[in-house]
């Protein structure tokens, strides 16, 4: 399909540059056959059924952006996939100073080495250590890896709070899933209470999240590796509430992407451990999620594209239009949309 097909205009002004306050306070779309509905967070428990089945991803972002030396060049690396113990592909500006054997020193004990150097501005590291020394030092010396749009990607002390999500646990994403920002304990009473259940996946977002399609047609485009994992609770979860009748909903993307990854043909979800590349455009059958929870979208953006395959892309536009002028606010400190999936 022709990537100008899910653009859209957005005032800058609608961006989100910190999270609601409380956070269950954010603002919620309902997106239904029936319609448009404007709601809040809070008012989920109600907008869900008894038996119905919330699945969160709990992976937690680290503090994936760096900026070292080599020589005297200044370079900025935001990490986005574990290779291994001591080794991450990054991103890295600029790219074309950097070439194999190259030592980026991030602090006087702190560096690592130029292994490859690819075509589109990614290189992979090898550090000078791994595990959990790599992880402290990372927490030392990184910061939060912010999209472009809020503040300029640049963090602060606050943003290492308001951008994690009460469910982040296993470290290694370097962005969060961010629809799950929205729920606080209490919400999370107040839906235990109505009889919804819970679960968590793991998918470790990438900084390829935050990258636009540059190709003219979506058959273009690559999708970057993230690695994830289904668990055996998830999957029995899962298999619990479709044969009871709930609902399974999906809270954010990358929750969807790992369950849809994860499914058979048949929409058996089975446990999963692996890498996915899942690129949802419209077209795509859905096998497992009936509904699903997200932010607002860039234009032209993969994460739009999903959404359209999942709604529809007539009523997301739609949709989108009605956020505009309603002046929701939009991307990873912004409001909410709850969708259901159409039919075939």
């Amino acid at each position: 399909m022709r990537v100008d097909l899910f653009d859209f205009d957005l005032p800058p002004a609608l961006i989100a540059q910190r999270p609601a306050e409380p956070r269950d306070h954010a603002r919620l779309l309902t997106v239904t056959a029936g319609g448009l509905e404007d709601r809040q967070i809070l008012d989920l428990p109600g907008l869900l059924a008894r038996g119905d089945l919330l699945v969160f991803n709990d992976t937690r972002v680290l503090p994936a952006r760096l900026t070292g030396v080599r020589g005297a060049a200044r370079i900025s690396i935001t990490l986005h996939r574990r290779v291994g113990g001591d080794c991450w592909r990054a991103f890295a500006r600029p790219a074309k100073r950097l070439k194999p054997g190259d030592r980026i020193a991030f602090a006087p004990d702190f560096a690592a080495t130029v292994s490859q150097r690819f075509d589109d501005g990614e290189v992979e590291l090898v550090f000078d250590r791994g595990d959990g020394e790599l992880l402290d030092a990372l927490h030392a010396h990184g910061a939060m890896p912010l999209p472009p749009y809020i503040r300029g990607g640049v963090a602060d002390e606050r943003d290492r709070d308001d951008y994690q999500t009460l469910f982040a646990r296993v470290q290694g994403a370097v962005a969060a899933p961010t629809a799950a920002l929205h729920f606080t304990p209490a919400l999370m009473n107040s839906l235990a209470e109505r009889g919804i259940r819970t679960t968590t996946l793991t998918l470790h977002v990438g900084a390829g999240t935050f990258l636009p399609v540059k190709a003219e047609d979506t058959t273009g485009h690559r999708m970057h590796e993230e690695i994830g994992t289904l668990p055996v609770p998830a999957a029995a979860a899962i298999a619990r509430a479709r044969l009871e009748g709930g609902k399974v909903v999906a809270v954010g993307t990358t929750s969807l992407r790992l369950i849809e990854t994860a499914a058979d043909q048949d929409g058996t979800v089975r446990p999963f451990s692996g890498v996915t590349r899942l690129f949802v455009t419209p077209g795509y059958r859905f096998r497992a999620v009936d509904r699903l929870l997200t932010n607002f979208h860039l234009p032209r953006s993969t994460l739009f594209m999903l959404v359209a395959a999942f709604a529809g892309l007539e009523r997301m536009k739609s949709a989108y239009g009605h956020a505009v002028a309603g002046k929701y606010r939009f991307y990873s400190y912004g409001d909410a949309c709850l969708l259901d999936r159409i039919p075939g």
